[in-house]
């Protein structure tokens, strides 16, 4: 997913339903829904905008903090073999098991690839590019 949407530290999705005729999205990287649509990329931008502004209100009504995308913390399944491997080569250079998979995931990362487009979802939707 190449572009995203960028408002107050949250990210939203930008897709298209041609049955519809609109464009919908909702907010990523966090487990409460909350979705928007509109018929322009400028409305959809102000939908997003409106949807992140009516969740922290709601959330400061209920008294509930709101949710951060990505907290800082996931769980990973690698299978046994893996998972053995890895505790084995963080013990031996005197690590924890996540700060081996932080740097390992920082290192893949810093490289430039494919996953570019995913590890740099920081960059604002511009509706002025055309394709």
């Amino acid at each position: 997913m190449a572009n995203l949407l960028q408002y107050r530290g949250y990210y939203g999705s930008i897709e298209a339903s041609p049955e519809d005729n609109c464009l919908y999205g909702k907010l990523l990287y966090i487990q409460a829904l909350v979705n928007y649509e509109a018929e322009t990329v400028a409305a959809l931008e102000q939908a997003f905008q409106q949807a992140v502004d009516d969740y922290l209100a709601d959330c400061a009504e209920s008294g509930q903090a709101p949710e951060k995308p990505c907290k800082g913390s996931f769980n990973v399944r690698v299978g046994h073999d893996v998972h053995l491997a890895a505790a084995r080569a963080a013990s031996r250079e005197d690590s924890s098991l996540n700060e081996l998979v932080r740097r390992a995931l920082e290192s893949y990362l810093a490289e430039p690839r494919r996953h570019d487009a995913i590890a740099e979802p920081a960059k604002t939707f511009d509706k002025r590019r055309r394709p």
